[in-house]
């Protein structure tokens, strides 16, 4: 086998075309479309079965909500995000494509490099932070077997969330991460499911073990939040948006998960029962954890893995180690395909949209990788209130993104996509626009952004803004997304695109073929 570094199907492609095609970006193939309503709802069982969803309620709980009002507040913001999940990932159910290739049809073929390279951005920080709590997984292993890991001297300044010794871990953890990357995305059902029953045991085995070091669930949950008044409302109005915007990721990608169904409805009731029963359940699960650690250490602690490595060390005998390495190992496992599923698939789907003729998904998986650790992901788990200013900080920008992809495909082309011409740089193509840009799309894009990023700057510690801007920020997800829809199609009106339907649903029963490269070049300059 001849070693290349360009992308399967892009051998052929030269000047501008290698910028938009390869075998990963083109529809999945019909072989490969395996994914039904079952696998679905599996997948998000699985894919938020991480230790990474307990953290957005400990965070409530250690600002001042109580157990039930962080699990509440986490509930409904992601039952809320759910329908954003189905209708933004409807027309990769339908023609297959992923998120990189869907941005054309509102960016244009040039255009969409924007939006995929902010989505890329996103997803390779979250993979860093990913790769933090499977580091501290791996510590907590690590420590149960040497205790003179916890002796190492600390030599990472404040503010991280990681010591010396919790380096090693986070190394060990990366590397094992990029020896799974190899598998085929279709070909990991089995390690799909399999990580769901190991998450569910380790779960609840730390659920058991620390409530019984509580003395059960009573004096756990019946602790009451330390807040009151306008201070305790504005606290859950900021974690019911804040449930809704730490999925923007999920929302803004769907396409790229939906793109396997068997079937375009197969992911309707997928999504929109298993993605926010699943993070219930978790969600319920780790908050009961973080609660009793009030009652156990007499102070909150809202990272589970201290919590864990607290109880080990606290009680440092061999059969407390074993129980750590064992749950820790499981946990683990589960953030490995945290990783995989939540952020390198999407990461890989992007930079195979930004360098195609150079870049596969699977290239795309190990760039992730490799970036997330030169970005010092350990500074965004240094506390509870730096961990929330990250999970609110990138929302504005894929809102906007999110919401224009939304209204072009179910205002302005009403389901309609012209497959080949997606994968054209003909002048004459009707995804060509304005030079390879939509203008449009990013007129209404940038219309969403304004009137939330003074509280974007804010909320990143630039700047000083009023309460009123700082309370305004909690809803900035939907604000960029309703305005940035409205934007558009009101230009789209005004200014029309080539694909612009104004009655009837233009969508496909079922997308066949995938275009090759000469056949979608053809099609689109006899058009």
């Amino acid at each position: 086998m001849v070693f290349s570094l360009v992308a399967k199907g892009a051998e052929e492609l030269k000047g501008s075309r290698a910028l938009l095609d390869n075998d990963d970006l083109r529809p999945i193939k019909k072989e490969d479309r395996t994914w039904n309503s079952v696998t679905y709802m599996t997948f998000w069982f699985s894919a938020v079965a991480t230790i990474s969803n307990w953290y957005g309620g400990s965070a409530a709980q250690a600002l001042g909500l109580s157990m039930w009002e962080a699990t509440a507040c986490a509930f409904f913001g992601q039952l809320l995000i759910a329908f954003v999940i189905v209708l933004n990932g409807r027309a990769g159910a339908a023609y297959h494509i992923g998120f990189p290739v869907l941005n054309r049809s509102a960016f244009g073929i040039y255009g969409a490099l924007w939006p995929t390279f902010n989505r890329a951005v996103m997803s390779i920080v979250w993979n860093g932070v990913n790769a933090v709590q499977g580091g501290q997984c791996i510590y907590v292993m690590l420590h149960a077997i040497f205790p003179s890991i916890a002796d190492i001297p600390n030599t990472m300044g404040d503010g991280s969330a990681l010591t010396s010794g919790e380096m090693i871990g986070f190394a060990l953890f990366v590397l094992i991460t990029m020896c799974f990357l190899v598998i085929p995305v279709p070909k990991m059902k089995g390690l799909v499911y399999a990580k769901l029953v190991v998450f569910i045991i380790s779960a609840l085995a730390m659920l058991i073990w620390t409530l019984t070091l509580s003395g059960g669930i009573g004096p756990v949950a019946s602790q009451g939040s330390t807040v009151y008044g306008s201070e305790k409302t504005w606290l859950i109005v900021r974690f019911f948006f804040l449930g809704a915007a730490n999925c923007a990721t999920f929302a803004s990608n769907a396409a790229d998960f939906q793109r396997y169904a068997t079937k375009k409805n197969d992911v309707v009731l997928g999504n929109l029962i298993g993605f926010p029963l699943s993070n219930l359940i978790v969600s319920i699960v780790g908050n009961i954890v973080c609660a009793s650690s009030q009652v156990v250490f007499g102070e909150l602690i809202w990272n589970p893995l201290n919590y864990l490595d607290m109880i080990m060390t606290t009680w440092y005998t061999p059969g407390t180690r074993f129980g750590a390495f064992c749950i820790a190992a499981m946990f683990a496992y589960s953030a490995i395909f945290s990783s995989i599923f939540e952020n390198s698939i999407p990461a890989g789907n992007d930079l195979a949209g930004l360098f195609p003729k150079y870049i596969s998904i699977r290239t795309g998986f190990f760039i992730c990788a490799v970036v997330s650790v030169l970005i010092n992901p350990w500074y965004l788990l240094g506390s509870a209130i730096v961990f929330i200013s990250f999970l609110a900080s990138y929302q504005i920008f894929l809102s906007s993104i999110t919401g224009v992809l939304l209204a072009n495909y179910y205002l302005v082309a009403r389901g309609c996509l012209k497959m080949p011409d997606l994968f054209s740089e003909s002048k004459d193509g009707p995804y060509y626009f304005f030079h390879g840009f939509g203008l449009q799309a990013f007129v209404a894009y940038i219309v969403g952004i304004i009137p939330n990023f003074y509280g974007f700057l804010d909320n990143m510690g630039a700047v000083v803004a009023p309460d009123g801007v700082v309370k305004f920020y909690y809803v900035a997800y939907f604000v960029g997304l309703f305005l940035s829809a409205g934007t558009y199609y009101l230009l789209c009106r005004i200014w029309p695109v080539p694909v612009m339907f104004t009655d009837g649903w233009k969508e496909v029963d079922d997308f066949e073929e995938d275009p090759e490269p000469s056949k979608a070049e053809g099609e689109a300059k006899d058009a």
